[in-house]
């Protein structure tokens, strides 16, 4: 019998259960494969291109740079290799020690300190790492090049022990190099490289592991010169470390640039600055720095440049140490990196003179009379005196050229300043401001360099600029007396508190004492060497002021095809032609009996030269030593500038290094 209520046990109850489940497993799998045909059909691209940004990674493959050539060819700047040592980054994340123990074999291997190699596994900006250069700056995704310029044949050692060194590899990677060709240094003119930065990357002009130009040329051409990098895909895993490779493009090299240096005049050009700045250091002068320009008077092509101090532009090959480029950086090395040629602008003292004529006559003076040259001039209350030369009486402005008169020029900017109306005048009106302005004084030449300064033409604009930036000030050390000065030399703070006090009260006018001094260069006027010889090279060309250009055409390297640099803006100055040809004889005394006779007696007389000291006096300083010239004095070719801070008198420093390389430039006819 069976209870109440009870079905019998037949399995139709199980069997029910099983056909629901089944049911229900059965729509589960239409469903799938419904969702799995969706993401074929319809999905697919979007699916492809999410595990693409995923599980691959495309990493820059840097192009050949493009060379750096002198007129002629050779090279001032190319390429060469060096032996790296690499480990790649997945053996240094799946290490315990994060790679130490496998990092001290090693340095061992290649006599480098482990530490070295231990600060090159931690990408910059990531916590831990040191401060660059130390760490890496390059990809992530790249194996990690713990060391270079190694020994090749310690390098080669690593690879024949996997066992030892596994994941190490030993590269031969291209680097600048700077062959100094005939000797040429030319570090600020070349330039150096330097890796991209995070925002030069996220603008997305270069690639992470790229070198940029820094500096000179490399910077000036650097899209030229680096090329078009290729690209590599590789394929990376959860961690971001590599896998494998899956396409690649390779790149195209960049151009050569042909530029107008001739390394054997640069090369004198160098060693001239050098020995001066020596000669003048032997008698006693700081002579701290300097800097030499030649340009082409019918181009604007600059034929040489140097600036001194300066470095082994080599620093920069296979990656600088933060020592080294502390060094390079360092106020008490006298800043090496900066370009004196260029980037420095200094009072160009008597030098000038040759551009205030052609402003005197503007201003209505005429050129066949003659002018007092006392051994003083008053202006006021004040003795302006005649530094360069004692008291000639009457002469004309040709001899105030030959013997640099100061007073000459004194006495012609004071009138000229009167007849403006004084305190009243106006820059637009003012003949000497106008004529450094016209001769590209007081703004940049243009040329095809980066960091150039503008130099200073102190008008009265800027005069009012500067003392309502800096009255405050001004006034407030009028009154506190310089007491960290008058501590250690009570007649220095006493004269710089006679300074503030007039400053404060007069500061903004254009008064008659600054245009006395701007007439003979001195004062706040400002230019830098490369201006001055820009303004000497239109002087010697009939006032053709001409671009200053270092780049002439760039080349590829596997057509040959050339392009041609922009020349850059001519424009014509306003100097009469006779008012130019007495300059230029004044020009031509100088040399042959003024205050440059010295330094070029002797001067073969197939090579005549024609120029003008200066000598700036700079407030508890010494003297800044000028020379600016041109020759052949019947036919001009080139423009010679020369700038030694510190270097004492114009002719005694300056003078002799111009000498020098116009020999050089007499044996290149």
């Amino acid at each position: 019998m069976t209870r109440a209520g009870l079905r019998p046990l037949d399995g139709s109850g199980h069997q029910g259960r099983f056909l629901a489940v089944g049911a229900v497993v059965a729509l589960l799998f239409v469903v799938l494969f419904g969702r799995l045909g969706q993401v074929q059909l319809t999905e697919h691209a979007d699916y492809a291109a999410a595990a693409s940004q995923l599980n691959t990674r495309e990493v820059v493959v840097p192009a050949v740079r493009g060379r750096i050539l002198d007129r002629s060819g050779k090279p001032l700047a190319d390429n060469t290799s060096v032996t790296v040592v690499t480990v790649e980054r997945r053996v240094v994340a799946d290490s315990r020690d994060g790679g130490r123990a496998l990092l001290e074999r090693v340095a061992s291997a290649i006599d480098r300190p482990v530490e070295d190699l231990l600060a090159r596994t931690h990408l910059c900006g990531s916590d831990g790492a040191p401060p660059a250069p130390a760490c890496w700056s390059g990809s992530p995704q790249v194996p990690i090049p713990v060391a270079s310029g190694v020994d090749p044949q310690r390098a080669l050692s690593l690879v024949e022990r996997p066992d030892l060194f596994p994941g190490v590899a030993v590269e031969a990677l291209p680097v600048r190099r700077y062959p100094a060709a005939l000797g040429v240094n030319a570090a600020h003119l070349l330039g150096y490289l330097g890796r991209a930065t995070r925002a030069e990357v996220e603008a997305g002009r270069v690639g992470a592991d790229d070198l940029v130009g820094r500096a000179g040329l490399e910077q000036q051409y650097d899209s030229a010169l680096r090329g078009t990098p290729g690209r590599t895909t590789v394929s990376v895993d959860a961690r971001g470390l590599v896998t494998g490779v899956v396409d690649r493009v390779d790149p195209v090299p960049g151009r050569d640039l042909v530029t107008s240096i001739d390394a054997g005049v640069q090369s004198a050009t160098e060693k001239a600055l050098a020995r001066e700045i020596a000669a003048a250091r032997s008698r006693g002068l700081p002579a701290d720095s300097g800097a030499a320009v030649v340009l082409d008077v019918t181009t604007g092509h600059v034929i040489a440049s140097a600036s001194a101090p300066t470095y082994d532009p080599n620093v920069w090959t296979g990656g600088i140490s933060a020592k080294e480029y502390a060094a390079l950086t360092s106020p008490a090395a006298g800043t090496p990196l900066l370009s004196r040629v260029t980037g420095t602008a200094m009072a160009p003292a008597s030098t000038l003179k040759a551009l205030s004529v052609p402003a005197a006559v503007a201003a209505g003076n005429s050129l066949s009379r003659t002018y007092e040259c006392g051994s003083s001039y008053r202006i006021g209350n004040r003795e302006f005196r005649n530094f360069e030369s004692r008291g000639y009486g009457p002469i004309t402005f040709h001899k105030a050229l030959e013997i640099s008169c100061d007073t000459v020029f004194y006495d012609v900017a004071y009138r000229s300043w009167l007849a403006l109306g004084g305190l009243a005048g106006a820059d637009a009106r003012d003949p000497f401001i106008t004529t450094m302005r016209d001769f590209g004084l007081g703004r940049r030449s243009g040329i095809d360099l980066p960091g150039e300064s503008a130099g200073r033409i102190p008008d009265r604009g800027w005069k009012r600029s500067v003392w309502e930036q800096t009255k405050d000030e001004t006034c407030g050390r009028a009154k506190d007396g310089y007491p960290e000065v008058a501590r250690t030399d009570p007649s220095r703070a006493a004269y710089l508190v006679s300074l503030a006090r007039e400053n404060c009260v007069s500061g903004a006018q254009f008064r008659a004492g600054d245009a006395a001094n701007f007439s003979i260069g001195q004062g706040d006027v400002a230019t830098t060497p490369l201006q001055m010889g820009v303004a000497y090279a239109a002087m010697a060309g009939d006032g053709v002021v001409r671009t200053p250009r270092v780049g002439v055409r760039t080349v590829d390297p596997v057509s040959g095809a050339s392009t041609p640099v922009d020349a850059g803006p001519t424009r014509a100055a306003d100097l009469p032609r006779d008012v130019a040809d007495y300059v230029k004889g004044g020009l031509r005394a100088v040399v042959v009996s003024g205050t440059a006779e010295q330094a070029f007696r002797g001067m073969p007389i197939d090579w005549p030269v024609s120029g003008k000291t200066g000598t700036a006096e700079v407030f508890d300083r010494s003297d800044t030593s000028w020379f600016l010239s041109y020759a052949p004095t019947t036919r001009p070719r080139y423009a010679v500038s020369v700038a030694v801070s510190q270097g004492g008198h114009g002719s005694e420093t300056a003078a002799p290094a111009a000498r020098s390389i116009h020999e050089a430039l007499r044996l290149m006819r």
